[in-house]
């Protein structure tokens, strides 16, 4: 039988030309400020402008005739969207994007720059994803969740191969997570390649569903509050597929406040004249949170998109306390 990690090692290889290999770079002044060599894995360059295209161009790239003829849909808060997207564009697949209505405007637009077919849906995320479903079934097409799909995890997962091709010495890696598909793929790759790199899941505190899952065992409701980190943000579906992957390779979990997301995407921006999301905040705060854990030591961030309107990153990098809100 196939395993994840098959399939992850399969689509390595598979997915390319259309996902080039992201540069993992050494950030000096952020080594230089937190005590540890900083490597930065730059998802954000990817074409769409994050790590998602793996995910999609895996799941397009196995699609029988059928389906492509009948096209896919998905649902999406904007970055895996444009994945599909894009990926579906250039296999000539027709793709249906539903959008929660509160997904930022950059991301939407994209979306439907690289001709997809759009639904914007009242409600949270986890309301898209729900009705993308529905339809999808209705009509007869593959419904590509945007984590929930063993197929997207194993796109994901090639992150984790090339971070062990780029610094096989690698110590830890921190991860932003929201619905599980990124840190599980990419942590099963280090689990079966590099078992002694830790794998660290961080969260918004005012959005750690899967995290709230681990906890419990399975799914649960969780009060969710506005955060930065839009990309991570929504409810975990019931049953979700990455929930027992998640629980096997997430070796150590944080939660960060929005002022300190707020403060890391400063902190990229001045080191290296990034505009980066809140989701790729989220990861560096959750290494400056625990950097004393790993002092002269080689960590790996995820650099997880850059997908955000220019008035929401300069109210993020003004951000200085916790008790601030999440947006204007």
């Amino acid at each position: 039988m196939t395993t994840l990690f098959d399939s992850i090692a399969q689509a390595h290889t598979a997915i390319r030309p259309q996902v080039p290999v992201s540069p993992l770079q050494l950030s000096g002044p952020l080594s230089t400020l937190l005590g540890c060599s900083v490597l930065l894995k730059n998802e954000h360059l990817q074409p769409t402008g994050s790590f998602k295209i793996r995910g999609a161009t895996n799941k397009i790239r196995i699609l029988g005739a059928a389906a492509r003829g009948t096209g896919v849909t998905t649902a999406s808060t904007g970055n895996h969207g444009q994945a599909v997207a894009r990926a579906g564009s250039l296999a000539g697949v027709p793709v249906t994007v539903y959008v929660a209505a509160s997904a930022a405007q950059p991301k939407v637009d994209a979306i439907r720059a690289l001709g997809a077919k759009l639904v914007v849906v009242a409600g949270p995320p986890i309301e898209a994803e729900l009705q993308a479903r529905q339809y999808a079934n209705e009509h007869g097409q593959v419904y590509i969740s945007p984590y929930n799909d063993l197929d997207v995890m194993a796109g994901q997962g090639t992150l984790g191969m090339e971070l062990v091709e780029q610094a096989p010495d690698l110590d830890a890696v921190f991860i932003s997570v929201g619905g599980g598909g990124l840190i599980g793929g990419v942590g099963t790759a280090l689990k079966n390649l590099s078992p002694r790199t830790r794998v660290v899941g961080v969260w918004p505190e005012n959005s750690p569903c899967m995290l709230r899952a681990m906890e419990a065992g399975e799914v649960v409701d969780v009060d969710e509050t506005e955060t930065l980190s839009d990309g991570t943000a929504g409810a975990v579906e019931p049953g979700s597929v990455t929930l027992p992957v998640c629980r096997d390779v997430i070796d150590e979990t944080v939660t960060v406040s929005e002022g300190a997301i707020g403060r890391a995407m400063r902190q990229i921006a001045a080191a290296e004249h990034w505009i980066v999301e809140g989701s790729a905040g989220v990861a560096l705060a959750g290494l400056t949170a625990r950097a004393h854990s790993f002092k002269n030591q080689k960590v790996a961030v995820v650099m997880c998109g850059r997908n955000i309107a220019l008035e929401r990153f300069l109210y993020a990098i003004q951000l200085q306390t916790s008790n601030k809100p999440a947006a204007p």
